[in-house]
């Protein structure tokens, strides 16, 4: 576990840019230096070939855009935008995914910190590849294993949402705090209320040591899979009747062994 993540950062002076920040800037010059001189050859073409090449120029220069930093900053934007504000508002229980290694720190580090600040007493881990560690990176730094909790089965949003209710719901848990990163949370918050949760959504930022492709292979995914989630009905509120635990899911949690507790709980 990368301990630093969850130190205070020291401050830096004012003009000074993150390697990452710096790339970034680098690659948002050249994306409008481009754009600039793709301009100037469509205004120094002939009007005939203006005419022909309106629509290519404005596709190009829209994918150009949108492939720049400055682009994947709107794509961001629009991903959480329809999201509610979170009240600050105490909860039933902090409900916290994982999206692999290279978060995984970062997102104890925030469940850490609302756990601290009373937003709940319990913190509830899900994600085949995550939950397991995610409990014990939360007792390494600090949480009590009795307020610690999570299931290891599942493998996708989907799966996060049936087998967290699987667990919870029958504790009477069904206001939760959400935690996710920015990119995958409107379509979790969606998911997660089809299951009858009432859910706050606190989005993270992405880490800022995923390179930029890396940010853009999250952003595309999610929104091609929020997409998805939509048109396949994955958002309606299911019935009353079917908010309980199914039998295979039940089978699944007692065959796999899905449960995982922290210490002492």
């Amino acid at each position: 576990m990368n301990l630093g993540l969850l130190q205070k950062v020291p401050d830096l002076p004012e003009d000074y840019l993150k390697p990452g920040e710096k790339r970034n800037l680098y690659i948002s010059m050249e994306a409008l230096i481009g754009l600039v001189l793709l301009w100037i050859g469509w205004l120094l073409s002939p009007r005939k070939w203006r005419q022909r090449l309106q629509v290519p120029f404005i596709i190009i220069a829209l994918v150009w855009v949108l492939a720049s930093p400055v682009g994947l900053t709107i794509t961001l934007w629009g991903l959480t935008a329809p999201l509610p504000g979170d009240p600050g508002e105490p909860v039933d229980a902090i409900v916290l995914l994982g999206r692999g290694d290279p978060t995984r720190d970062y997102r104890a580090a925030a469940a850490q910190s609302l756990w601290q600040a009373r937003r709940a007493s319990r913190i509830f881990a899900s994600g085949m590849l995550d939950a397991r560690m995610l409990v014990q990176t939360l007792e390494e730094i600090g949480i009590p294993g009795s307020s610690l909790a999570g299931e290891e089965c599942s493998q996708s949003t989907e799966e996060n949402a049936a087998f967290t209710n699987a667990v919870l719901r029958p504790q009477g848990i069904q206001r939760i705090l959400l935690v996710t990163d920015g990119p995958h949370m409107l379509r979790s918050f969606h998911i997660f209320r089809s299951f009858g949760f009432q859910v706050i959504p606190h989005p993270l930022a992405l880490p800022a040591q995923l390179s930029y492709p890396a940010r853009w292979g999250v952003v595309l995914r999610e929104s091609l899979a929020l997409i998805k989630s939509f048109f396949s009905g994955q958002f309606k509120l299911q019935p009353l009747e079917h908010l309980q635990t199914s039998p295979e899911v039940t089978q699944k949690i007692q065959a796999w062994g899905c449960l995982v507790k922290g210490k002492g709980s």
